[in-house]
This record gives C-alpha cells, sequence and structure tokens, in this order.
C-alpha cells in the first residue's frame, strides 16, 4: 500500500486551487450562496431587533400594510 504525504503549502495550495476552480465554473452557484448567507443575517438580524421592541398587534400591521404610500 502506497502513501502520499503533502506539506501544509502543498495542500493549501490544492485548496486554493479548487476553490478558484470551483468559482470560475460554478459562478451563478457561488451567487445564490453569498446572497442566501446575506438574507440570513439580515432576517437574524430584523429577529434580534423585533425581541427588543414594543409588540403590536396583528390588526395594526395590517392597517399600516394597506395605507397607501
Amino acid at each position: 500500500m502506497s502513501s502520499t504525504v503533502l506539506d501544509e503549502t502543498r495542500l493549501k495550495a490544492l485548496v486554493k486551487e479548487a476553490l478558484v476552480e470551483l468559482l470560475r465554473e460554478r459562478k451563478g452557484m457561488m451567487r445564490e450562496l453569498v446572497a442566501e448567507a446575506i438574507e440570513d443575517i439580515a432576517l437574524s438580524r430584523a429577529i434580534e431587533e423585533g425581541l427588543r421592541t414594543e409588540t403590536v398587534d396583528r390588526d395594526t400591521v395590517f392597517r399600516l400594510l394597506e395605507r397607501e404610500p
């Protein structure tokens, strides 16, 4: 049985090369992943802010949403 030993420098280079290739070949997928991550962060922040604010009843929310701008 043969084994290959990779030093840290070579392993880093291979990982970087694989990432660059992935980014080139799957640009759309990467954009979607980044957009989804940003949306998740924004939703998390909105939830945190909502937990710190006063609650409002459902009818008030819908009245505000139905208002003309």
